[in-house]
């Protein structure tokens, strides 16, 4: 995780992400840095811009609920219509008791 951490300080400070400087911020953080490691995260975002994917995944957030809103009231819905059929079948029953009463 501490390689993906130094790729977005890097690309937050405007440096370019290369193995070289990732192993450099893992290893001012006191920690010994994989080569195969950076060199994974390096080929990973090699063509991606970091920065319209952070804000892509802001917005992806930010919709989440709105979207969710709509599940939510169709569920309630449900289980309410589950609840009617439920007392519609007890009053069924209730009637058919009688005729045997």
């Amino acid at each position: 995780m501490e390689y993906i951490y130094a790729a977005l300080l890097l690309d937050a400070a405007g440096k370019e992400v290369t193995e070289d400087s990732i192993k450099g911020v893992v290893k001012a953080a006191g920690k010994e840095p994989d080569e195969a490691m950076a060199k994974s995260v390096v080929s990973a975002l090699k063509g991606v811009n970091i920065k319209d994917v952070i804000k892509n995944a802001q917005t992806m957030q930010a919709a989440a609920p709105a979207a969710a809103a709509p599940a939510q009231a169709s569920k309630a819905k449900e289980e309410k219509s589950e609840a009617d059929e439920k007392k519609s079948e007890e009053e069924a029953a209730s009637g058919l008791a009688s005729l045997f009463g």
